[in-house]
């Protein structure tokens, strides 16, 4: 966890000196953002998203839309 917080506070530094923070590289998606909770929302439980993997909240790599995934395991009318 506290790995976690260090990378949050490293990004904040790097966000001042005007390196790009979200992007894609080798093909997949990356947001060194600090975390938000629209963020979150977006990208965790998004009805409006029809794509099941979604860009990570923090990191390098893809999420899972569980709204997406309860839909196509017919959880969710």
């Amino acid at each position: 966890m506290a790995g976690f917080g260090l990378a949050i506070l490293a990004s904040r530094k790097l966000e001042r000196e005007g390196v790009k923070l979200e992007g894609e590289f080798l093909g997949a998606p990356y947001d060194f953002r600090p975390p938000t909770l629209d963020r979150i929302r977006e990208r965790c439980w998004n009805p409006d998203d029809p794509r099941l993997f979604t860009p990570h909240i923090f990191g390098w790599g893809w999420s899972v839309n569980l709204y997406t995934l309860a839909r196509r395991l017919r959880l969710l009318p």
